[in-house]
């Protein structure tokens, strides 16, 4: 005979959800009780908990710096930056007249298609405005603002009125989900290693440390780390964000993408590879 004092799963998630959380530790405590109890499965834990991060960042905390911003310049030719676009692989790009404190528009590389079909083509013509924010917006004001308009990039300003970076929606919304991969992002065959137009290179985070070893001719050690990207976040003694530097083995390797949950992939810059 079914015992009948025994609650139900509504019963129990109702009794978890009725508990009224006095603070926000309460109310994280509360979330995991529930996955144990599998009233929630780890995706949904993940998102919920990014969901609440991402109401307590600033656009400084994800933004891609300045040094790192891939960026064209006005001045320069088609013929000049369409092959720097095509190895960049993203879908917008700031444009700048004299330096970087002077971006005058977003191109799409999309509107580069035009290029091959206009003859009287005119890049000033293809640019669309430009956002721009401070660096203290909390994550979450920024996400209402991307989904009111579709301008899905901004740039970032510091105190004096100079551009500090860049950030895009698809930069806020991976803080929630995780990685997010487009059309844009390298596809998993394409090689894990590869040179940038600057000489230097982008690795893939999952590269393996003997791949990496046998392609760029060092002697990084693989017995406590299969992959770089362990390696380096080991080095760091934290998921570091993207923009933070380290150096080791006469490496200098910067985070080009990470979340909250795993680093993406790398910059190396060739010029320290010891010889």
């Amino acid at each position: 005979m079914a015992d009948d004092s025994k609650p139900s799963w509504l019963e129990r998630l109702s009794s978890l959800l009725f508990r009224e959380p006095e603070d926000r530790e309460q109310l994280v405590e509360l979330l995991h009780s529930a996955y144990e109890k599998n009233l929630l499965d780890a995706d949904a834990l993940s998102m919920i908990e990014g969901v609440m991060q991402v109401s307590e960042m600033q656009v400084r905390d994800i933004m891609i710096p300045r040094s790192q911003m891939d960026v064209i310049d006005i001045t320069d030719t088609p013929e000049t930056f369409i092959p720097f676009v095509i190895k960049a692989a993203h879908s917008r790009f700031p444009v700048i007249a004299e330096n970087k404190d002077d971006v005058i528009g977003i191109l799409l590389a999309k509107d580069l298609l035009r290029y091959y079909s206009e003859d009287d083509f005119n890049v000033r013509d293809m640019l669309r405005p430009v956002v721009f924010i401070p660096e203290s917006k909390r994550l979450n004001v920024l996400l209402q603002e991307f989904r009111g308009n579709r301008n899905h990039i901004a740039i970032v300003v510091d105190e004096y009125g100079g551009v500090a970076g860049m950030v895009t929606i698809e930069d806020v919304l991976e803080q929630i989900v995780g990685d997010i991969e487009d059309e844009y992002d390298y596809d998993e065959d394409e090689d894990n290693i590869f040179k940038d137009s600057s000489g230097h290179y982008r690795i893939k985070a999952l590269t393996e440390i003997s791949d990496f070893n046998e392609a760029l001719e060092t002697d990084l050690s693989d017995e406590e780390f299969d992959t770089i990207g362990g390696l380096v976040v080991s080095k760091f003694g934290h998921m570091p964000k993207r923009g933070e530097q380290i150096s080791f083995s006469g490496l200098r390797f910067t985070v080009l993408r990470a979340d909250s949950r795993r680093l993406h992939s790398l910059l190396l810059e060739r010029e320290l590879l010891t010889e």
